[in-house]
């Protein structure tokens, strides 16, 4: 016997009684809450953006480049910072 692989729409049903159980047994989340979520998303974004710069300016100054590696490594921190936070939404 081959296991078959669950329907899509059987999947979602199951998904949205799953969150429907919870929000009945635990209500909506507060105020606090949410801007203590919004807090966190800001930082996981902001941070490798942060981390990006400062390293990219210690190698500029290094090899006195100008920009060379700031700009580039502000891009892979904003693209791993956008990465992280849409990864962490997805989980919240």
């Amino acid at each position: 016997m081959t296991t078959k692989e669950e329907d899509p729409l059987v999947s979602a049903a199951r998904l949205r009684g799953a969150r429907h159980r919870f929000w009945v047994s635990n209500g909506e989340p507060n105020v606090a809450r949410r801007l203590g979520q919004i807090g966190v998303l800001g930082w996981i974004v902001v941070t490798p953006m942060l981390l990006g710069i400062f390293a990219g300016r210690w190698l500029d100054a290094r090899f006195h480049s100008g920009l060379f590696w700031t700009a580039p490594l502000l891009m892979v921190g904003a693209a791993l910072g956008c990465w992280t936070a849409w990864k962490w939404m997805g989980s919240a």
